[in-house]
Formats: C-alpha cells, structure tokens, sequence
C-alpha cells in the first residue's frame, strides 16, 4: 500500500476559497440516495450558502426528491426522471440537465453505473410586488441538454464560449452555466464581486487564482469562491478547458 505521498495534495482550503481535488474526495451516504455515494464538495459547514455534491450511483441506485431546490447535470451514465403523479418519466445521458423547485417530487434512477453534479440551495423568492412587476412567477420544473443549449461568446471572445442551463429570469436565484476555453484562452480581468461560485472541471485544465493563490487544475478538481474572493482563470494544454459553475443571482444583497 502507498504512503499516499506522505501527506501531499493540490487540495487547499483558505479563508475565501477552496480547491479539492479527487485524491481527497470523501465518499458518505445521504438521507434518498439507495445505491450510491455522495461527494459532498461544499457546504455551509465550509461557509457556502449553498451545497454543491458529485453523487456516484452504481446500477439501479436511486436519488428522491431533497430539502430543497435542486438543480442536476449528468456527468457519466445513463439514467431516467420520474415525476410521480405525473406519469413523465425522462431519459438523462451524459450533459442532461434538471431543474427541480422545492417541494417537486422525483425519482433519479441510474441504469448503469452514472456519475450526477447536484446542487442544492434554499429558494430565496422575490417579493410579490416585484414577482409581478418583472413578470416572474415561482419557478418550475425544467429539462435539457446542454450540447442544444446556444453558445455565447463571453464578451465578445469567440474562444471563451458560455451555455446557461437556466432562463434569463429572475424567477431563478441562482445561475448555472458551462465555459469553455479554446487552448490558451482566459477571462480578459481578475472578478472580484459579491456572488460566491461552485466550479466543477469537467474537461481539460489550466491554473486559476483564488485569491492571492495560484493553482493548476485539471478534470475533476472542485473550486468554491467565497464572495469578494479574487479570481481568474487561463486555459493551458492543447485541449479545451470546461467546467460547470454556479452562482448566486437575481436578488438583492439585503434580501
């Protein structure tokens, strides 16, 4: 058995950030999940006011409806939805997505080994007023796939492309997206703001700056930001650079 390099990792875990890499990951169970284990990356033990997991399913594992409002991105494997009562039952492959408000009951089955990016937050709503001012009722459940999404250049940099998983609304208190770096790519300035990020890489890698650190990533590492936490991050290699990344959005800071 190794020595697991006498103690040594990339994983680090400052003030405003965190970076976790596979050879710390943590598999434990959780409350709804038969079949498979939790990798919980985030949570507000940590600070975060969200939770953010990878949950590992052998075949036939099973995940039902959680605490909370909860947004799915298959990683791996093949898997289908169930809404009981509603007789709907939707087949998710590697890239498809799930939106699931509070309360929606489901079922996520694997039929085969499958690997699910979860992330869970309390639904924060908008004050009624401004709910019909803006035309933004409670949000409902929604479907997708990624690769249908459309692709938008970030600023105007055609080798930087974002795809939102969830609509321009402010129904959403929260944003999740995919970013994909050509080789070479990075964000044009350091972000510094009041929004806290759950980053998940899913392809390829480069080094970001969490605060007055610099890190080389690759996929597979977890990032949380804290808000305020300096960031940036350059694609290196001569494949693209993805990851999956959420935010907090659409309220006010007060709220």
């Amino acid at each position: 058995m190794s020595m697991h390099n006498l103690g040594q990792t990339r994983s680090s875990n400052k003030r405003n950030h965190l970076l976790l890499t596979p050879d710390t990951f943590i598999r434990t169970p959780l409350p709804g999940l038969m079949g498979g284990f939790a990798i919980v990356h985030v949570a507000p033990q940590a600070g975060a006011a969200f939770t953010q997991m990878t949950v590992e399913f052998d075949a036939s594992g099973t995940l039902t409806q959680g605490p909370t409002q909860r947004l799915l991105y298959v990683l791996e494997g093949d898997l289908t939805l169930d809404e009981p009562g509603t007789k709907k039952l939707h087949k998710l492959s590697p890239g498809s997505f799930a939106y699931l408000p509070t309360d929606h009951p489901h079922t996520l089955t694997a039929k085969k080994k499958s690997r699910v990016a979860v992330i869970e937050k309390p639904f924060l709503p908008l004050d009624p007023t401004e709910a019909e001012a803006h035309n933004a009722p409670y949000p409902e459940f929604l479907i997708g796939r990624e690769q249908d999404l459309p692709s938008t250049a970030l600023n105007g940099d055609k080798d930087l492309q974002v795809r939102s998983l969830l609509p321009a609304s402010l129904s959403f208190d929260f944003a999740c997206n995919t970013m994909t770096y050509a080789p070479g790519a990075a964000l044009s300035q350091v972000e510094i703001h009041y929004m806290e990020h759950g980053l998940l890489m899913l392809e390829g890698g480069g080094i970001y700056r969490l605060g007055d650190n610099w890190y080389p990533t690759t996929a597979g590492d977890f990032i949380w930001m804290a808000p305020y936490c300096p960031q940036w991050f350059g694609a290196i290699g001569k494949k693209p650079a993805k990851y999956l990344i959420y935010k907090d959005f659409n309220r006010h800071t007060l709220a």
